[in-house]
């Protein structure tokens, strides 16, 4: 019954969107208006981050019945948006036809096929361990289509896309998926007795990032095995108080700006079952801030500081998670069995640990971008970068990102591998 009258009242209250391109002179102003439910605000932003959409201001107001956003965004350059795809793809989504149905695409003509098996996967991190992941697949017959992987206070999660190398299909057969989480549970499991390590695989279609969110959330990440004060000037500010006169409490967040910050900290609110009632987010500068005026889903505010503290831990940990560590590495191909393997392979044999790592499949081409650093904690050796290119190829794998990430020695040690000329070769 709860259902069929949430359905009435959406029914007589469409949600209305509207896009302008006048009020403001440096972003498109997109004003969401609905009838309120648990979760809406994170759907709306959802589909706003999908479309790499920069979100440049944000108000929004959900006291009662009706929610109300408004948000000034503007496309990777800063600049309006004018595509009539994207705003026809915002309208559709948004608006009355779509009843806020989670978005599912990563950019506008990019959907996620259902044709794939998709594992989850949650453990210790430690060097090389995507290396071992991958030749594991690899071995199996399984080809990584899609992958995104995560690393934060010592933990690993990773939503990877397989199908079967011979089919190019979604893996079905019971025994053989069976064997895949026996085996990738052992993995990642190594010497770390001591904190669970899972495997999920299902053929279900996900947002992966949302699920990235969820997994690290729940193998508790937000929990600091260590505090030695050395990385306090690194985290971000977060602070929660409660505003007694009105029943809120009052959580404010200032930490450098990135892109999809104001997602992960609503995702991470909304996982933890609190209600955002009003909120302001300026992000016009190098530094982000965001005020939320929340309670928890049962109507009460903050209750002990022990809440307080856990609310912190889990808003600056969904902060870090995705906070680039280390030299970036993009990888452009084509595509083909074993080339995740084969790559980590030669990361991990000159002694790189991969922080943070994002696979594509489109259309045959591998695009694949990799954040690492050297496992012993030393800024990366311009010569190991100048071999493994040499081993992948020069113009395959480009170096982005800060010089100073790189570490220059004068002596001449250049590593030659039996690999080299592999990708050229195949």
């Amino acid at each position: 019954m709860d259902d069929e009258y949430e359905k009435l009242i959406r029914r007589m209250n469409p949600p209305r969107v509207v896009i302008d391109n006048e009020t403001c002179k440096n972003a498109s102003v997109i004003r969401v208006d609905s009838a309120n439910k648990h979760g809406i605000l994170l759907e709306v932003v959802q589909v706003l981050i999908d479309l790499n959409l920069i979100i440049t201001k944000a108000y929004i107001s959900s006291d009662g019945g009706w929610f109300m956003d408004v948000f000034n965004v503007t496309d990777q350059d800063g600049n309006k948006i004018t595509d009539e795809e994207i705003l026809d793809y915002i309208q559709k989504s948004l608006g009355s036809d779509a009843c806020f149905i989670s978005s599912m695409r990563r950019s506008v003509g990019v959907i996620p096929s259902t044709d794939h098996t998709s594992i989850e996967l949650t453990g210790s991190d430690r060097p090389g361990l995507l290396s071992e992941v991958s030749a594991v697949l690899t071995h199996l017959k399984c080809s990584v289509v899609n992958a995104e992987v995560w690393t934060h206070n010592t933990r690993a999660a990773a939503v990877m896309h397989v199908t079967d190398e011979e089919t190019g299909c979604a893996i079905t057969d019971p025994e053989r998926l069976s064997k895949v989480k026996q085996l990738l549970c052992n993995v990642l499991k190594g010497s770390n007795k001591s904190r669970e390590a899972k495997t999920v695989v299902s053929h279900g279609v996900t947002h992966t990032e949302r699920r990235l969110h969820q997994m690290m959330f729940a193998d508790r990440d937000y929990e600091r095995i260590y505090n030695d004060g050395s990385d306090e000037a690194q985290r971000p500010n977060v602070n929660v108080v409660n505003w007694y006169d009105k029943d809120y409490s009052v959580v404010t967040i200032r930490s450098k700006d990135r892109p999809k910050l104001l997602f992960d900290t609503v995702c991470t609110l909304t996982d933890m079952q609190y209600v955002v009632f009003h909120a302001n987010v300026d992000a016009e500068g190098p530094e982000a801030y965001q005020e939320y005026y929340i309670r928890h889903i049962d109507g009460s505010p903050v209750k002990s500081d022990a809440e307080r503290q856990r609310v912190i831990q889990c808003l600056e940990a969904a902060i870090e998670r995705r906070v680039s560590e280390g030299l970036k590495l993009e990888l452009c191909t084509t595509d083909r069995v074993g080339l995740l393997s084969d790559v980590t392979r030669i990361f991990r044999e000159n002694s790189l640990s991969v922080t943070r790592a994002e696979v594509t499949t489109r259309a045959g081409k591998a695009v694949n971008t990799f954040h690492v650093r050297d496992a012993s904690g030393y800024p990366v050796d311009a010569k190991t970068i100048d071999s493994i290119r040499e081993a992948i190829g020069q113009t395959i794998l480009q170096v982005k990102g800060s010089p100073e990430e790189i570490k220059q020695i004068p002596q001449e040690s250049p590593t030659r591998f039996l690999l080299v000329g592999l990708f050229r070769s195949r």
